[in-house]
């Protein structure tokens, strides 16, 4: 069990909940092709990868508001239907797990510590999916997934309401949704700098931990 301590109190965490996009693996690829594949279909440019890259993390029909200007919901759901034919196909293969964190996971998960836990804006088919594409979905107790119109904050409400989850647990993500979720539901939160966010980001919400390579978690 880990434990941290914060202002005299030692706080003990029995689950460590991951989100998965720029956290476990690099989804920026399959991402931003199959965002470009739906734009070009829908009558929108391409945008390049640096652009797009820079949207991962939130859910996927707040992004497509971004890019397109536009918040119609017939609109965004087109796109994100579309935008998920291809991911369905192919994109979700096309994700890189990041340097590290195979044995890192694999060191949490032997040592039989803490329950280990997704919980990803990601759709939950994908999320599996893309776990079990790197032989990682056996070393998670649950994996969350959300859906269009469903926030990251209310996905872990939901799964305190459950009871698949108290606030004994750790939110480790590497965007700022990934934190204030945490905090909204009385969850301490650690940041990620391999992913999407950057330092600046992720300490303007607090995060007890910053981690600047998956390593480091197994040393909490």
């Amino acid at each position: 069990m880990v434990a941290a301590l914060f202002g005299g109190e030692i706080m003990k965490f029995d689950t460590l909940i991951f989100d998965l996009d720029g956290t476990i693996s690099d989804p920026k690829v399959g991402v931003v092709r199959s965002m470009n594949h739906a734009l070009i279909a829908h009558g929108y440019p391409a945008r390049n990868e640096d652009e797009i890259a820079r949207y991962i993390g939130p859910p996927l029909d707040r992004i497509f508001m971004d890019l397109v200007g536009s918040k119609q919901s017939s609109l965004i759901l087109e796109l994100v239907a579309t935008f998920r034919q291809r991911y369905a196909d192919i994109g979700y293969s096309e994700n890189q797990l990041y340097v590290g964190m195979r044995d890192t996971l694999d060191t949490l998960k032997s040592e039989g510590k803490y329950r280990l836990g997704v919980c990803t804006s990601k759709r939950v088919d994908f999320a599996c999916k893309i776990l079990a594409l790197f032989g990682l979905l056996e070393h998670f107790e649950f994996v969350d997934g959300g859906d269009v119109g469903v926030e990251k904050w209310q996905q872990l409400q939901a799964l305190k309401e459950q009871g698949v989850i108290t606030e004994k647990s750790l939110m480790i993500g590497d965007r700022y949704v990934d934190l204030t979720a945490a905090h909204k539901n009385g969850l301490t939160s650690a940041g990620v700098l391999w992913g999407y966010g950057s330092k600046m980001e992720l300490e303007t919400h607090m995060p007890a931990f910053i981690f600047s390579k998956p390593q480091e978690l197994t040393q909490l």
